[in-house]
């Protein structure tokens, strides 16, 4: 199971703690534009390397509508992470971008 928040909400969360954010979007993507400190597995290299991430580490699930994350966010909650998914994605987002 997982939870959802809104871009709105992660702004917020972010400004006050530091959270993991896990990119899901292709990497061309990711490279125009994304939250400062984000981690960057596209959607379709997830089954490949969600081994990677840190299962003691809990992560914000973000694309660019909500989508992709929510997809990401099941398969990663199945397998035993902590996942929040960010509804609404980077195109929702108001905050800082890299």
């Amino acid at each position: 199971m997982y939870q959802s928040i809104t871009a709105i909400e992660l702004e917020q969360v972010l400004k006050q703690e530091d959270r993991a954010v896990l990119d899901v979007r292709d990497q061309d993507a990711f490279v125009a534009g994304h939250i400062p400190g984000a981690v960057n597995i596209p959607i379709d290299e997830l089954a490949d390397q969600f081994s990677t991430l840190d299962k003691n580490q809990p992560y914000m699930i973000i694309c660019y509508a909500g989508g992709r994350s929510q997809a990401a966010s099941e398969f990663l909650a199945q397998k035993g992470y902590q996942v929040t998914n960010v509804m609404g994605g980077m195109g929702a987002w108001r905050g800082e971008v890299k």
